[in-house]
């Protein structure tokens, strides 16, 4: 079977004339959505792991200081720029064999928590584990969008976050239990999520290699200036959440770990039921009145993190706050809608790169601002980005004349 250049990285979802077995493409796409399904769950699941114990294990068993968290969110996330290039060296490979030898890498990183003894050690293992992590992102969205069929884009895409939203459930369970009832210490549970993802890469090698994207290797086009904003603005809101949320309750509040765990599964229960709800409502109303939504709901969230004080309140906002990730799937809608097919994963890695840059400055900027100023003024400052978002969320064209102007 040959690809044409302008469809490139899609599956058809009709069999060829005259096959002698015309289920065969259903087949095909059933069994690559299975396989990479299950690569999306594992990933969720050692993330989740990671996630669930990171701001303790951060916090309490490596001491770190707001700033050195700040310092250690930038480095990491710096992985997302460099992604970019790696992709881009590696454009024209079967997206599944990419997927599979950097998950290969995450794994490795991951493990390496283990048995790091300071913060320099910390921050390399985060390099590793981070550059195979962010090198995977936007692919699970591309191999889905190029398996799924057409008119039910949206609908795929949040039974793929299902998917790994029921992996990282299984991660925060099997953290509560090692911790909780079996008395694990936090570092050897690195090792199981490293080991996890080696079998997600494993995964990877099922999933039909006929998945690439042949097209430019960097597409970085002036009529995509709206996602590429929206992207960096995104990355700036999620990434005080990552860095300072979590921490936040862990160092100010005491909150131990048993406690952020079940905070954990509770946002990983709400997004296996609520990721195929929000799918289905993107491709009812569109992807403008989705991201509206979001970005208005963000800014009373970050202005009570800086506000409240009673820190069961402030879980219920870190559970609201989590849980609201599930929209940002509208972005990758509107991506979808407004490339062409083989340029569907340049564009989206373009996105993953501006969401990182404004994750680099951020935590760097956080860290200092916790340090100088106080906590508040880091979570105001996500309020304020989360307002200027809401205008260029605004400014998201209709399906219909996103559709006509490929």
């Amino acid at each position: 079977m040959t690809l044409d250049p302008q469809t490139a990285g899609e599956i058809p979802l009709e069999p060829l004339v005259g096959s002698p077995h015309p289920d065969v493409h259903v087949a095909y796409r059933r069994r690559g959505m299975f396989f990479l399904g299950l690569a999306v769950g594992a990933v969720g699941l050692a993330m989740a792991m990671q996630g669930g114990v990171n701001a303790n294990y951060v916090a309490d068993v490596m001491g770190l200081t707001g700033q050195q968290q700040g310092t250690l969110e930038a480095w990491r996330e710096s992985c997302g720029i460099t992604a970019l290039v790696v992709l881009a060296m590696l454009a024209g490979l079967a997206e599944p064999l990419v997927g599979a030898g950097l998950l290969a890498l995450m794994g490795v990183g991951l493990a390496g928590y283990a048995y790091v003894p300071d913060f320099f050690w910390l921050v390399a293992a985060s390099l590793v584990w981070s550059q195979g992590l962010h090198v995977w992102m936007p692919l699970p969205e591309s191999m889905t969008l190029a398996m799924a069929e057409p008119g039910r884009q949206g609908h795929r895409l949040g039974q793929m976050r299902a998917a790994g939203a029921v992996g990282s459930a299984a991660g925060l369970v099997g953290a509560y239990v090692l911790y909780v009832w079996l008395g694990w210490q936090i570092r050897p549970m690195f090792l199981i999520a490293g080991g996890v993802v080696i079998l997600a890469a494993a995964s990877c090698l099922a999933i039909p290699r006929k998945i690439r994207t042949p097209g430019p290797r960097f597409v970085l086009r002036r009529k995509y200036w709206l996602y590429y904003l929206l992207s960096f603005l995104e990355g700036w809101r999620k990434q005080i959440f990552i860095a300072f949320a979590g921490f936040l309750l862990v160092k100010k509040y005491g909150t131990p770990l048993e406690t952020m765990l079940l905070l954990w599964m509770i946002v990983q229960v709400i997004g296996y039921v609520g990721s195929p709800f929000v799918g289905r409502l993107i491709d009812r109303v569109g992807e403008r009145l989705v991201l509206v939504f979001y970005f208005s709901c963000l800014a009373p969230l970050f202005v009570g993190y800086g506000t409240i004080e009673n820190k069961h309140v402030l879980y219920v906002l870190f559970i609201i706050d989590s849980a609201m990730f599930t929209f940002v799937m509208a972005l990758t809608m509107y991506a979808n809608r407004m490339v062409p097919p083989s340029e569907r994963t340049p564009t989206l890695s373009m996105g993953v790169a501006f969401n990182h840059v404004a994750a680099v400055v951020m935590p760097l900027l956080g860290g200092l601002i916790w340090r100088y100023a106080g906590f508040r003024w880091v979570f105001y400052l996500g309020a304020a980005a989360a307002v200027a978002s809401i205008v260029p969320a605004l400014m998201v064209p209709a399906r219909e004349k996103v559709a006509g102007s490929r």
